[in-house]
């Protein structure tokens, strides 16, 4: 009876460590992406203002690469917008990493204490995995 306890507990605690996991690898992908618009919206920011003031620059529209003339403070104010929104994600998403490894290593530490309690239940496991 209580070998079935254990095992279902194993299987609980597996599964939530592969979500962590998951949702953790996720939230890195998405933090990757975010510090590449970050980056963009730097570099564009850098290359619009060694330009003249009165400078009339094109905008890329869409996927179709088609462009419209607009002046560079339009260009200007939209690059530290997504500045201003990139640095905000990264910080959300930061935090959201951080509460993941929270939950993750809490959930290892519930596997660990399970297998300490039940050492026939880790020589199983292992004997599955082999």
């Amino acid at each position: 009876m209580a070998d079935e306890v254990n095992k279902t507990a194993f299987l609980e605690i597996q599964g939530r460590m592969i979500e962590l996991t998951g949702k953790l690898k996720q939230v890195q992908n998405q933090m990757r992406t975010k510090e590449g618009e970050k980056k963009r919206a730097f570099l564009t920011l850098e290359e619009l203002n060694q330009l003249p003031d009165d400078t009339n620059t094109y905008k890329s529209i869409g996927t179709l690469q088609k462009f419209v003339l607009e002046p560079k403070s339009v260009l200007v104010n939209e690059q530290e917008q997504k500045l201003k929104d990139s640095e905000s994600a990264i910080g959300s998403l930061q935090s959201s990493k951080e509460y993941m490894e929270k939950q993750l290593a809490e959930v290892e530490n519930n596997l660990r204490e399970l297998l300490q309690q039940d050492p026939g239940l880790a020589r199983q496991i292992m004997s599955m995995s082999v």
